[in-house]
């Protein structure tokens, strides 16, 4: 593919808002998970919640209110995202700039307290809190945008596959920028779900311990704004690369144990972006803390890159915030990019004695120009997508 400018990337997790304050959280090893407390629900787990959500949004967006959509707001104003948006709208037009979106549940929790008062408010509005594409329709809203829009919702490879999205539309002449990104938050159907199937852990999230025991759920949105780069971008510019996606539908929620599908995503990332797997200084993981999902990452990347290529999960910081995780992948990879950070691993204390010898526990910096970044999701959809930094 032909490289992609990153004019512009926000972020809102259980970190914090903005890239600085992501930044700031890896560089210092701070998690954010803590036991969950959302609405006293029953759930003896840990999570990344996302604090400060309960202000309604502005009044000529009311019928869009819900957490999800809260959230995306926040993100719209982290890192100066919706004046970057504006500025590509006036320079295109707002019919030539895409929007793609991606979630896992979108606002469910508003149709969960609507059935808990016994019969559905007046003012339930489905298509623009509940639907799938209740966050297309609020940030198209929201935006101005006129351009080719939908959402995506392949559970947790949602937001990454929307890179490829972006690419493909952006070179069959659909449009000439896309905003990018999509936002998952917490209700009861995610919740309980993820503690029914078993998979939620005691205690703070370990990617790749010894000792994982499951998933720490966390909430989080981010958006990406993507444009053609010029045949010279300038030195230093925020550049995507390469994408690769796979379904390998091996089973509903477990990955294939060879990790046969995840690695021929990345293989096609590498191939899209015309580099070797030397090229990549780091691997940003998808590394949920399963047992299973783990062991078949380690596999599919060490048989790729070999043991040494230093690679490490946000999952310990932010928790696996689901169809926003591809978001949260692209900003640790900015982060890495910009700062020579390769990000460690907080509450991974002994590695798993069967796993390469590349999974950085503790940060340290490093000189990072090409990252990869995986995101895979239930029922075998694989994705990774390259960024990069223009040489100097």
């Amino acid at each position: 593919m032909k490289p992609l400018l990153i004019s512009g990337l926000s972020l809102v997790s259980a970190l914090g808002d903005g890239l600085d304050a992501t930044w700031n959280a890896l560089r210092e090893g701070r998690s954010a998970l803590a036991p969950c407390e959302f609405e006293e629900l029953p759930i003896d787990a840990w999570v990344g919640e996302v604090q400060g959500l309960d202000t309604r949004l502005p009044a000529d967006f009311s019928v869009f209110d819900c957490r999800n959509n809260r959230l995306a707001e926040r993100a719209l104003a982290a890192d100066g995202f919706e004046q970057k948006v504006a500025r590509a709208i006036a320079t295109y037009g707002a019919q030539r700039v895409g929007l793609f979106t991606g979630t896992s549940t979108s606002g469910i929790l508003t149709t969960e307290r609507a059935y808990q008062t016994g019969a559905l408010p007046d003012d339930f509005a489905y298509a623009e809190t509940h639907n799938t594409y209740a966050l297309g329709r609020f940030m198209r809203a929201r935006l101005g945008l006129a351009g080719p829009s939908f959402t995506l919702s392949t559970a947790c490879a949602a937001t990454a596959k929307l890179f490829a999205v972006a690419s493909r539309m952006i070179e069959a002449g659909l449009c000439d920028a896309a905003v990018i990104g999509g936002a998952d938050s917490f209700c009861g159907t995610t919740l309980f779900g993820f503690h029914a199937l078993g998979v939620m852990a005691q205690g703070p999230c370990r990617p790749f311990d010894a000792a994982r025991n499951g998933i720490s759920i966390g909430e989080a949105a981010g958006f990406a704004l993507l444009e053609r780069a010029s045949e010279a971008p300038e030195p230093g510019a925020l550049l995507l690369l390469g994408t690769g996606e796979s379904s390998d539908a091996y089973h509903m929620s477990s990955p294939d144990p060879e990790g046969t599908g995840a690695a021929f995503a990345m293989r096609q990332a590498l191939a899209d972006a015309k580099l070797t797997p030397e090229e990549i200084d780091y691997i940003n993981l998808h590394g949920t803390a399963t047992l299973v999902g783990d062991a078949a990452e380690d596999k599919a990347v060490t048989n790729l890159f070999g043991p040494a290529t230093p690679r490490s999960s946000a999952k310990g910081f932010t928790g696996h915030t689901l169809g926003a995780a591809g978001m949260v992948g692209a900003a640790v990879a900015a982060i890495a990019i910009r700062h020579g950070l390769l990000p460690g691993s907080p509450h991974t204390e002994r590695l798993d004695p069967a796993f390469a010898s590349g999974h950085v526990l503790a940060g340290r910096h490093a000189a990072v120009r090409h990252v990869m970044c995986n995101a895979f999701g239930f029922g075998g959809v694989n994705c990774s997508f390259i960024l990069g930094r223009n040489a100097p």
